[in-house]
């Protein structure tokens, strides 16, 4: 069931749109795009040629059109009913470099997979940048969610960010500015990181390379990684690990349709074939549900959540059980 009408956005943008250069496309499937492999489609989906050509299409865009922008995708479960508006994609080409930029300085661009600022760090015989190779996403998520592993975070490498806001103004920012807690910046949510520059040390390359294939190996023997999944479901509440509290909860393996906590690591949800957005994120609050009632902790997503429902198919949270 169609529920979004990109054709019909895309003409009430008017002549001015001629001016863009990337790539527009009306009814854009989602689950081409996120890892899960499911969801509805994207009203519009925009692919920008690089940074000036984003600034010019969010001069264009009506303040009223809503705004989306996704990375990779790796860590995104969309909802069947879709995505109104406009969805942002980087394109590689114009957002996925990385280079060196300076003494122990690499920078790259909002769509680089996490794991190329790694290799490129190894390659220059530079440490810190170790758990990346770890982290299934692109710098842009990165950045917004601070994302981290292995003992490492972004809050510890970023030099500066550079951002285009919703219109079209271009914006550097800090460290400080970015506001860093665990898994959560506070850097306004309308800004679309284009690229940032990192500051690692000078190391050795055996030692950076050990910590890696140490990395890469953790992976291999408890993630999921060969499944259709989003990564780490739930962030760790303080004081506890995710995972263990999912598993004494007894929702190891739980499955709903198609979706499943893996068997391997019960903080990752799966989809082991054709799972609709509406079965992961049942399957998710169900998960929720049983580990605050069992524990009394509740679970924050970790994993982003976009669209809209399909009617009928609405999940509460909790499945609408008390929190209080």
């Amino acid at each position: 069931m169609k529920t979004v009408d990109g054709a019909k956005l895309l003409a009430s943008l008017g002549e001015g749109i001629k001016e863009v250069r990337g790539r527009l496309t009306p009814d854009a499937p989602m689950d081409r795009v996120t890892w899960f492999r499911a969801g509805g489609l994207a009203e519009l989906m925009f692919h920008p040629h690089d940074v000036e050509d984003l600034a010019t299409f969010l001069k264009l865009l009506p303040e009223e059109v809503p705004l989306t922008v996704t990375g990779v995708g790796s860590n995104l479960l969309v909802r069947d009913g879709g995505i109104p508006g406009v969805v942002i994609r980087l394109s590689a080409k114009g957002f996925g470099d990385v280079e060196l930029a300076g003494e122990n300085r690499i920078k790259a661009g909002g769509i680089c997979p996490d794991k190329n600022i790694a290799a490129m760090a190894l390659d220059h015989g530079i440490a810190g940048f170790e758990f990346y190779y770890g982290i299934p996403g692109s710098i842009g998520g990165a950045l917004r969610m601070n994302a981290g592993a292995n003992g490492g975070e972004t809050k510890d490498l970023v030099v500066e960010v550079h951002a285009v806001d919703r219109k079209g103004s271009q914006h550097v920012l800090s460290n400080a500015d970015m506001g860093y807690t665990y898994r959560h910046s506070a850097a306004p949510a309308g800004l679309i990181f284009t690229h940032a520059v990192f500051q690692g040390q000078a190391g050795d390359k055996e030692e950076i390379r050990a910590k890696m294939d140490a990395v890469r190996q953790h992976r291999e023997t408890v993630q999921p990684i060969r499944e259709k999944t989003g990564g780490s479901t739930f962030k760790n509440p303080e004081g506890h690990s995710a995972w263990k509290l999912i598993d004494e909860a007894g929702c190891r393996g739980m499955m709903i349709g198609g979706a499943q906590m893996s068997p391997m690591h019960c903080n990752f949800m799966i989809n082991t074939g054709q799972a609709t957005g509406y079965e992961l994120e049942y399957l998710g609050e169900t998960v929720r549900s049983r580990v605050l009632e069992h524990s009394g902790v509740m679970l924050q997503w970790e994993i982003k959540r976009l669209g809209k429902f399909m009617p009928g198919y609405e999940v509460k949270e909790f499945l609408g059980r008390a929190t209080a």
